[in-house]
C-alpha cells in the first residue's frame, strides 16, 4: 500500500489577506492578548498553524521580522529552474561536442 501525501488544502489570497489583517488589528488593540491567532482561525475555519504562519510572512514582507521575503523567495525559485536549465544545457552541449569530436577524429584516422 504506497503512503500518499495528503492534499494540501489551498485557501484564497483574499482570505489570507483578511485573516492577516484582523490578526494584526486585534494585536493593535490588545498586544497582550496571545489567544489572537486562535480565534480568528477558528473564526474563519482555517488552521491556526496556517494563519500563524500567514502573521509571520506578513510581518517579513512588512520589515517588522527578519526573513526571506515573498518576492525574494519568488525569485529564487525561478533563479533556480533557470540554473537546472542551464546546467541541463550545458550537460547537452558537453556531449553534443564529445560526439562531434569523435566523429571528426574518426574521419581524420581514414
Amino acid at each position: 500500500m504506497a503512503s500518499e501525501k495528503p492534499t494540501q488544502k489551498r485557501y484564497p489570497p483574499e482570505l489570507k489577506e483578511r485573516a492577516v489583517r484582523m490578526v494584526v488589528d486585534l494585536q493593535g488593540q490588545d498586544p497582550n492578548d496571545h489567544g489572537v491567532v486562535g480565534r480568528v482561525a477558528r473564526q474563519l475555519g482555517v488552521g491556526v498553524e496556517s494563519l500563524r504562519t500567514w502573521v509571520k510572512q506578513a510581518e517579513v514582507d512588512g520589515g517588522r521580522r527578519t526573513g526571506v521575503t515573498t518576492a525574494e523567495h519568488d525569485e529564487l525559485i525561478g533563479l533556480r529552474k533557470e540554473v537546472k536549465e542551464l546546467l541541463r544545457s550545458n550537460d547537452i552541449l558537453v556531449a553534443a561536442a564529445s560526439f562531434f569530436g569523435a566523429e571528426l577524429d574518426r574521419r581524420r584516422s581514414r
